[in-house]
C-alpha cells in the first residue's frame, strides 16, 4: 500500500514539472530565446524571416528602419523605438538593442 506522502509528491510533481514545459514552449526561426514562466527576450537575426512562439504568441521580426524595429506579436504589429516600450496583444514589448546583424526584444506578460 502506497503511503499518503508518497501519493501527496506524485500528484505535486505535474505541477512541479509545469513551468519546465513552459520554457520548453519557446521554439523560433532565425532567432534565440531565453524565456522565464512569464517574459522572453528574443534576438532575432536580421536579414532573413525571423521569428518565435513564445508565451502562446508568434513573434515575428517585420523591418528594421534606422532605431525603429517593426515587430508582429499575434495579430498585432507593433513598431517600437530602441531603447522603449509598447504594448501589443496583451504583452509588454521593449527593444533592447539594435545591431546590424541582431535585434534584442523582450516580451513580457503584462497583467
Amino acid at each position: 500500500m502506497t503511503s499518503f506522502p508518497v501519493r501527496r509528491k506524485l500528484a505535486v510533481l505535474p505541477f512541479a514539472l509545469l513551468p519546465l514545459g513552459v520554457l520548453a514552449g519557446c521554439s523560433g526561426e532565425n532567432s534565440e530565446t531565453n524565456c522565464s514562466v512569464n517574459a522572453c527576450t528574443v534576438t532575432f537575426d536580421r536579414g532573413v524571416d525571423a521569428s518565435a512562439s513564445i508565451l502562446g504568441v508568434k513573434a515575428e521580426l517585420v523591418k528594421v528602419e534606422g532605431q525603429m524595429v517593426t515587430l508582429k506579436i499575434g495579430g498585432q504589429t507593433v513598431t517600437v523605438p530602441a531603447g522603449e516600450g509598447e504594448q501589443a496583444e496583451g504583452f509588454d514589448v521593449s527593444v533592447q538593442s539594435v545591431t546590424k546583424d541582431q535585434v534584442v526584444v523582450k516580451i513580457s506578460n503584462n497583467g
